[in-house]
This record gives structure tokens, sequence and C-alpha cells, in this order.
């Protein structure tokens, strides 16, 4: 059993696509009066990966506890929103899985 189901999270891969119809000083100046640094992800929430895709925006994964999971979407709606156009993709970790399969076949 993956240790995220064995204490009830999941993973969330966010996709924060920058609205391209602003330049980058407005965006930050809009998710600074958005309080979005201060409020995402939610305390408590860990951020498994956070990266930036050139000419996309940024991607960010977290592991989140089952229940938490309005409230990361609100901490989206009240602060990234306007800034960037969002995506939401559960996901998990596949790696330890394809690397077992690997070895069985090695």
């Amino acid at each position: 059993m993956e240790p995220a189901a064995q204490n009830d999270t999941i993973l969330l891969t966010i996709f924060l696509r920058h609205d391209q119809s602003k330049p980058l000083e407005e965006i930050n100046a809009q998710l600074q009066r958005q309080n979005y640094y201060e409020n995402f992800p939610p305390q408590g929430v860990e951020i498994v990966s956070w990266y930036v895709m050139m000419g996309i925006g940024q991607v960010v994964t977290l592991r989140v506890p089952a229940s938490r999971l309005r409230e990361v979407n609100l901490a989206i709606e009240k602060c990234a929103w306007g800034a960037f156009r969002t995506e939401f993709y559960p996901t998990y970790d596949y790696k330890p899985i394809a690397l077992e399969q690997r070895k069985a076949k090695a």
C-alpha cells in the first residue's frame, strides 16, 4: 500500500497558467494584493514539487489530506484567480512501481 493511501492523503498537481495578457509585474502585483504568498498552499499542506514551466506558468504538486481538498480549492479561488488560469489533476507517485517493474524484468 502506498504511503499516501495509508494516511488518507492525495497528491494534487495544479497547473497555474499565467494570464499572458498581463506582464509579469502586473501578475506579481495582483498576487501580492490577493495575499497569494501568505495563503497558498494552506498551512499544513505539503509541497511535493513546485516548478516553473517556461511559456506555461507554474506547476505545483501538493500532498493534501483528503478532508482538506476544499480548503486548497478555496485558497486558489481567493488568491490565484485573475493572475492564473488553473487546472487540477489528482496524481500518484508511479516511480516506485516503475522501478519495481524494471527490477522484476531484469
